[in-house]
């Protein structure tokens, strides 16, 4: 049978283990993610790896709303996971997906959301090579989670620990920050904003690679996702047990972005980020490593932001454009939640 896949829904059957769930899987989700993997029709997927150390990272996606400027919740689900390995130093290699759907929820709207993962997935070539399907009653999920869980090779030599981070190591980012979350916001409670300000989803392995070609010794990555650079910092100066400071004169921040946070007392710091990294660099090849990220399409915007301090413990802090200082403390929550 046909799945009616312009004005049909999700129906309980579709995640009954039936006919019905096997034509889902063959019309939608092997139509668009079609691999020698997925073919097989397995519970699992059997692949070769390449010896040496795997990186593995999972992630679930409850981002509202499901569709926003410049992505959607497939697209981000692939970006994220990718991204979250890419941070270890990993080469990315695969992927699986798990949807839990409501019933109810538009087949149009899941082919849209499955063709958008596809698509990210082929251009990052990071297949999806295994995946799960569930449904739940009407009213018990909002339409629509994707869980993604990714694997990736660590390339011999590379260590991207926060126990290598160094008093005098300088920070690094590769754009603006909280494009993102902004973007959300836009779309949440009949919100509108006159711009054009889109998420800057996307995934970072090929700048990834490129930094590391450049500058092996980086000393440790993270992508300041929910709770954005404030947090991602905040977090990481806790582990190591060393102070943080920015330069607020080097953070590049859009003027859309800028706006709304002054509009809604939001500070951009702590707003999610979802195609960003932050990178510990030793100070005598942070110039070499700048001109890498500049030279990739994905950091052209590459600054460097802050440096690494043995003083004020587990602190970050900003010298603001003022001359001053403040704290840029750790907050008890994300102002913004379900941004990922």
């Amino acid at each position: 049978m046909k799945q009616d896949l312009q004005h049909g829904v999700i129906e309980m059957a579709h995640g009954s283990g039936g006919r019905a769930m096997a034509e889902l899987i063959d019309q939608l989700f092997l139509k668009h993610f079609d691999n020698q993997w997925l073919r097989q029709k397995q519970d699992h997927a059997v692949f070769q790896v390449p010896a040496g150390r795997l990186a593995m990272s999972t992630d679930s996606h409850v981002v509202s709303p499901l569709f926003f400027p410049g992505g959607d919740i497939g697209a981000l689900s692939v970006h994220g996971t990718i991204n979250d390995v890419a941070m270890s130093g990993a080469r990315p290699l695969y992927l699986s997906a798990g949807f839990v759907i409501e019933e109810g929820f538009p087949l149009a709207d899941l082919e849209r959301v499955v063709r958008s993962m596809a698509r990210a997935s082929r251009e990052a070539g990071v297949p999806v090579v295994t995946g799960d399907t569930k449904v739940v009653e009407k009213g018990n999920a909002d339409g629509l989670y994707i869980n993604t869980t990714g694997i990736g090779m660590v390339p011999d030599g590379i260590d991207m620990e926060p126990r290598n981070i160094q008093p005098g190591d300088r920070i690094l980012i590769n754009g603006s920050i909280g494009d993102h979350g902004i973007a959300i916001l836009s779309q949440r409670e009949n919100l509108t904003f006159d711009t054009d300000l889109q998420s800057d989803s996307q995934p970072l392995h090929t700048l990834v690679s490129a930094m590391l070609k450049s500058v092996p010794g980086i000393r440790c990555m993270r992508d300041p996702t929910r709770g954005g650079v404030a947090a991602t910092l905040n977090e990481l100066a806790q582990q190591t047990g060393l102070g943080m400071v920015l330069e607020e004169s080097s953070l590049v921040i859009s003027p859309a972005v800028q706006a709304v946070s002054e509009l809604l007392g939001l500070d951009p710091l702590y707003i999610a980020n979802e195609g960003k990294l932050l990178a510990f660099c030793p100070s005598g090849e942070v110039d070499k490593l700048l001109a890498a990220m500049r030279s990739h399409p994905m950091g052209q915007n590459a600054s460097i932001i802050g440096e690494v301090q043995a003083e004020n413990a587990g602190m970050v802090s900003l010298n603001t454009c003022f001359g001053g200082q403040r704290l840029v403390d750790w907050r008890y929550s994300d102002p913004l939640p379900r941004i990922c």
